[in-house]
């Protein structure tokens, strides 16, 4: 095949489609305005002020650092006849994540549903959460199942895209729409099944893997809980780094041209079509297909401009939430901690109006930490600790002024970790450290208004839609990423990736799934495979 694709920016959603569409047989050029490929999952090296000259400092995956439904990289290595599980091992965690709650008790989230819903049991006696949970579990897959039926794997941008209401005004149909408790949250969803504070907390925090409020996200992301329950959480060996390395050299394997420091300013764009890549050098790139891997507002207002930039600015769609970011080196380890932990705040509905309602940093933060060394031990010296501290804020509005802001918010931030995680003394163990914020996160990946996530999942009837993978309003523009459909979190944005790659090659009439790539991706082949593991 000689059609030329150009991937725009080399996230994980953008190497996800350079992959895929290389193995289709399309000829692939990748340009990122980065000195390096991965985007988001890019690493931090910082060394260790106590050895100097020592080869071993730390460590730190900068971006995402938690691995969900492994199915996604399965089918995309499947596309090109390889083994993702030779050639990207993953390491599943379990606890999945360990909670640290304001009144100093903690529980474990365990992968297994009966397990966790004993220890709910014993955690808060007497109340009946586990069998709360049991029933929360149901409803998630059953979400999860209508979620793969309708909204995955394909370019969605609305309920029309994707569901045909005359068709299929059928009783199975409309069992599914039913299914969707479209007009719940996901918060109602949860509390209605788990209604202790503190358990109802754990779960909402499914809801952060999208950098959404819980009270404003559709019922249908709890279908999360299910994903987690029923296909893991995952540690690439090397960290979530490695996912970004494993999927350019994939790229590369397959003949695609990777090339960093190389900024796009726009398209060609005649009679409404793309025929070329404008580059901030003056190059112009002809190509017959883009896939931008660059936030979809932000490729549609710069990229495309005129009509389409406009229609986009006018959709109403608001940037998820941003963050300060942490990276701690440590010169000794907490022995106490998880490989993931949330440390709640004090108040879920507090916290989640300052961020998503009043648009200022919550009072009393929950606050996630990534302690990879209990897991992987050449991300530290001996006995210490890479540690990753990530506190969500509100994306950028006028008047965030964050050289001012972050120095008092750090410190809000250790406080709250003296204070419920057992952390008392952080501040000695503290050797070496770095932080980014959302001003740091606005530049550096050409993000929304700092948006870590892309676009929030907001609205309880269409809060999970997203501009579509393939552009409505111009041909030859394919979208990947977190801002585009199914939305962000490492397994859907490398799904983007792939959806955008598939539609890509519909449309140049291409060579199409292979059987291998197809059963890769089910979910029952995972299931069949985790079991005999």
């Amino acid at each position: 095949m000689t059609s030329h694709v150009v991937v725009v920016g080399a996230g994980l959603g953008g190497l996800a489609a350079a992959a895929t569409a290389a193995a289709r047989g399309h000829r692939v050029t990748v340009l990122d305005k980065n000195p390096w490929l991965g985007g988001k999952a890019a690493v931090l090296n910082l060394p260790d002020p106590e050895r100097p000259g020592s080869n071993q400092g730390f460590r730190f995956d900068m971006g995402p650092t938690i691995l969900t439904v492994p199915r996604v990289l399965r089918r995309i290595y499947a596309e090109a006849g390889r083994d993702q599980a030779q050639d990207l091992p993953l390491i599943r965690l379990d606890p999945q994540w360990r909670c640290f709650f304001d009144d100093n008790t903690r529980i474990d989230l365990i992968e297994n549903v009966d397990a966790m819903a004993r220890s709910m049991d014993a955690f808060a006696p007497g109340s009946g959460q586990g069998e709360g949970y049991r029933r929360f579990q149901q409803v998630a897959e059953k979400l999860h199942e209508v979620s793969e039926k309708f909204f995955f794997w394909k370019p969605v941008e609305g309920i029309g895209d994707t569901m045909d209401m005359r068709a299929n005004f059928n009783p199975d149909t409309m069992r599914d729409v039913m299914a969707l408790r479209m007009g719940q949250t996901v918060a109602k969803v949860i509390r209605g099944h788990v209604p202790d504070a503190r358990l109802a907390q754990m779960l909402d925090h499914f809801c952060q893997y999208v950098g959404s409020s819980p009270y404003l996200a559709p019922a249908v992301l709890c279908s999360i809980g299910d994903m987690q329950a029923t296909e893991g959480v995952w540690y690439p060996k090397g960290g979530t780094r490695a996912v970004a390395v494993g999927l350019a050299k994939l790229a590369a394997d397959l003949g695609a041209d990777l090339r960093t420091g190389v900024e796009v300013t726009g398209f060609d764009i005649e009679n409404g079509a793309i025929k070329a890549v404008k580059t901030a050098s003056g190059e112009r790139i002809a190509c017959d297909a883009v896939i931008s891997n660059m936030d979809a507002i932000r490729t549609y207002k710069e990229l495309v401009g005129g009509a389409p930039g406009r229609t986009y600015a006018k959709k109403g769609f608001e940037p998820a939430c941003s963050g300060v970011v942490l990276y701690l080196g440590l010169k000794k380890r907490y022995d106490h901690l998880a490989h993931h932990c949330f440390v709640f705040s004090r108040d879920a509905e507090e916290e989640f109006d300052a961020i998503y309602k009043q648009g200022i940093p919550a009072p009393d933060p929950t606050a996630y930490l990534a302690a990879p060394s209990c897991s992987d031990d050449s991300v530290a010296p001996e006995g210490g600790e890479a540690l990753y501290v990530l506190v969500h804020t509100p994306y950028l509005r006028p008047g965030h002024d964050w050289s001012r802001m972050f120095a008092p918010y750090r410190q809000v931030i250790l406080d709250k970790l003296k204070r419920t995680a057992g952390m008392e003394d952080i501040e000695e163990r503290i050797v070496v450290e770095q932080a980014l914020t959302p001003v740091d996160i606005h530049e550096r990946y050409k993000v929304l208004d700092g948006a870590i996530y892309g676009l929030a999942s907001h609205g309880r009837w269409a809060g999970a839609f997203k501009p579509s993978n393939r552009s409505k309003q111009v041909k030859g523009l394919y979208l990947a990423g977190g801002a585009a459909h199914p939305g962000p979190g490492m397994p859907m944005v490398m799904m983007s990736g792939w959806i955008a790659a598939d539609a890509l090659d519909q449309d140049l009439g291409g060579r199409g799934m292979s059987a291998a790539a197809e059963e890769a991706g089910q979910r029952d082949a995972l299931r069949a495979r985790l079991a005999a593991e």
